[in-house]
């Protein structure tokens, strides 16, 4: 299989420079070099990716067209550092790992606002239902992030940026089908002028999925379907030059079917989930003292909603169960940058954030009724932070910073990061280091849900999980600036980890580290060519029972090739290899673990303008069929096809 997938890429490699010395044939053109992006996520403000020492991946509004995915989860499985599953189809249960960290020690951002679920269990997110409908770009980052966004960023931050609009009325119509009975369709507008600006978007879909519970696996024939529909807007209105307010607001309404469990007879015909979420932010911006103040108050609010009917069926005609979970997230947020000097930007503020959930579950079986009642509770906390900036010679820059939360259950958190880069112009060198702690503080159900019949669950003396990390890397700019190397070396140690004892309960008795190497390679050679490559190497081990941690791959490879030609098509293609990870097996009790095997997938997309404000596309995914499986006893796509229509003007 190793080798199977690095003939693959040397196929991609041949390929991009056979095509690169046909272009170069053709006509002789200066190639611009890359560019230095600017980020925003890891100081708080845009920042030149130079100046920035943390490891980020950012993905642009033009990555995101060309791939014609739907949804975050898909564009995420690419990344760096990243590593994701979903159970079964369209609609499953998904999680993101970064660098090794649990799914909950991820933490998800929309315009900055926190969407972490705080009915959650783990207080996790469910990147499932997030699509890509006005969205302009997602930016990653690797490693603990608290000292800036608190509570969760222990592993990093997804931070998905929405489209803000500019120019001329722009409208988009596009509508696309394919296997698995899928059809979806969307529409937006977008534009501005200087005191207004607005993008409005909506987005419909729905498919008939395969079974959720993996068809390789006895008992399971039932085709799984997924609907979604989702609304988002974007305001911004600048009364005076000095001072805007912004306004995002986003609504997502979907319906899943799932099934029981994966592996054997896990099909269940009539189980369905149905989801609900808003999410909402205010911004006020202000200038003072000359443009060297800058001030930002956000005003934000996440409330989700999701209702499990499971009825009794010819298959299960003795079990039932239905549940709710509802939750809510308030934040106000003062942030305050003081541009002191080129040389010198400090940024500081307070968050006060107040989360709240409650939940029910019922069931019946021919051994009785169950029922299980989490009662609304509530949390409250405050953060005070503060980051310091410096430039020195266009060449050293670091970024310093210290943050304080208290909780409302367990009181004072601290945590602290330090990031310098040393950019060498004349040689296009830059490195860089970062060194800092995280934290994540115990979720409602953890600190509160009740007692039963079997023991405790919840624990109100619990403490945050922490972490540590540090990373030390090296980015080298080749061929003019026309590629760019990278490696970067990373360590994080987790301890408090909160696990539950059937005796105890939930209790802080956890210890995990993660270490290992991420590589990439971007090259550029021709203006209308591009290839990226990353490598990343993962070893993940629970330090109390000295195995390795479930679901993270210990490689993961990823290729992207992506060509326009005649100026109106577009070929890309990528390559994903993921590598033996452990999982459990429930099948046999107690579970055993158990390790996966590797996969690899080949995809294709390949668009075409047809006139000047029409573009029709085709997209292939798991070309070679290959049957795989992402969490063990659920099913997987095989072989996709879709095509589709785009209208803009």
């Amino acid at each position: 299989m190793i080798k199977k997938v690095f003939c693959l890429t040397l196929v991609l490699i041949i390929f991009s420079f056979n095509l690169l010395a046909q272009e170069n044939k053709k006509k002789e053109k200066q190639t611009p070099p890359l560019q230095h992006e600017v980020v925003v996520t890891a100081t708080r403000l845009e920042t030149p990716s130079k100046e920035v020492a943390s490891s980020f991946t950012v993905i642009s509004k033009e990555e995101l067209e060309r791939t014609k995915k739907t949804t975050v989860l898909e564009v995420l499985q690419e990344v760096l550092g990243v590593a994701v599953i979903q159970n079964g189809p369209n609609g499953g249960v998904a999680s993101v790992f970064i660098r090794g960290a649990h799914s909950e020690h991820t933490l998800v951002l929309m315009d900055g606002v926190e969407l972490n679920d705080p009915i959650s269990p783990s207080r996790s997110f469910d990147l499932a239902h997030l699509t890509l409908e006005n969205i302009q770009r997602i930016e990653v980052l690797r490693g603990p992030q608290s000292t800036l966004y608190g509570s969760d960023a222990i592993g990093g931050i997804v931070n998905i940026i929405t489209k803000k609009g500019q120019g001329e009325p722009k409208f988009h119509l596009s509508t696309y089908g394919g296997s698995y009975g899928t059809f979806a369709g969307s529409a937006g507008i977008d534009g501005g002028t200087e005191k207004i600006q607005y993008s409005l978007g909506a987005f419909r879909s729905r498919s008939e999925g395969f079974s959720a519970a993996s068809t390789s696996y006895s008992g399971n024939e039932e085709k799984d379907g997924y609907k979604n529909l989702t609304l988002s807007g974007r305001l911004g209105y600048c009364p005076m030059e000095n001072l805007s307010f912004d306004f995002t607001v986003r609504t997502i309404n979907t319906e899943t079917d799932i099934d029981n469990s994966g592996g054997d007879y896990g099909d269940d015909p009539n189980y369905i989930q149905k989801y609900d979420a808003l999410f909402f932010k205010s911004q006020a911006r202000a200038l003072l003292l000359n443009n060297r103040w800058e001030q930002k108050l956000s005003l934000s609010l996440v409330d989700y909603s999701r209702q499990h009917d499971n009825p009794a069926d010819t298959s299960h005609p003795f079990d039932s169960e239905n549940g709710f979970f509802k939750s809510k997230l308030f934040k106000v947020d003062w942030q305050n940058n003081l541009f002191l000097h080129k040389t010198n930007t400090l940024t500081f503020g307070i968050e006060y954030q107040q989360e709240e959930g409650e939940s029910k579950y019922l069931s019946e079986s021919m051994w009785g009724s169950y029922s299980s009642t989490f009662p609304l509770q509530k949390a409250q906390t405050t953060g005070i932070y503060i980051q310091e900036q410096l430039r020195i010679a266009n060449q050293f820059f670091t970024t310093a910073g210290f943050r304080q939360d208290i909780h409302s259950q367990f009181g004072r958190s601290t945590t602290y990061r330090l990031a310098p880069a040393y950019f060498i112009e004349k040689t296009g060198t830059k490195l860089k280091a970062t060194y800092g702690t995280g934290f994540k503080s115990p979720s409602l159900y953890q600190l509160y849900a009740p007692e039963t019949m079997w023991g405790p669950i919840g624990n109100e003396d619990l403490y945050p999980e922490k972490s540590t990390g540090w990373d030390i890397g090296i980015e080298q700019e080749l061929l003019e600036s026309k590629a760019l190397l990278g490696a970067t070396y990373f360590f994080n140690n987790y301890k408090n980890l909160i696990n539950f004892d059937f005796l105890q309960g939930y209790t802080n008795i956890g210890k995990a580290e993660s270490k290992g190497v991420e590589l990439f390679l971007q090259v550029r050679p021709v203006g209308d060519l591009s290839l990226n490559i990353t490598y990343t190497r993962t070893e993940a081990k629970d330090k109390d029972t000295d195995t390795n941690l479930i679901r993270r791959p210990k490689d993961k490879f990823s290729a992207t090739c992506n060509y326009q030609f005649t100026k109106k098509g577009n070929v890309y293609l990528s390559l994903i290899h993921i590598g033996e990870r452990d999982d459990l097996d429930f099948s046999s009790f107690p579970s055993a673990q158990i390790t996966l095997p590797m996969y690899t997938l080949l995809n294709t997309v390949v668009s075409y303008d047809l006139i000047q404000n029409a573009q029709i596309f085709i997209r292939f995914d798991n070309i070679f069929n290959k049957k795989y499986e992402m969490l063990k006893g659920y099913g997987t796509p095989g072989f996709s096809g879709y095509g589709g229509i785009k209208i803009f003007f």
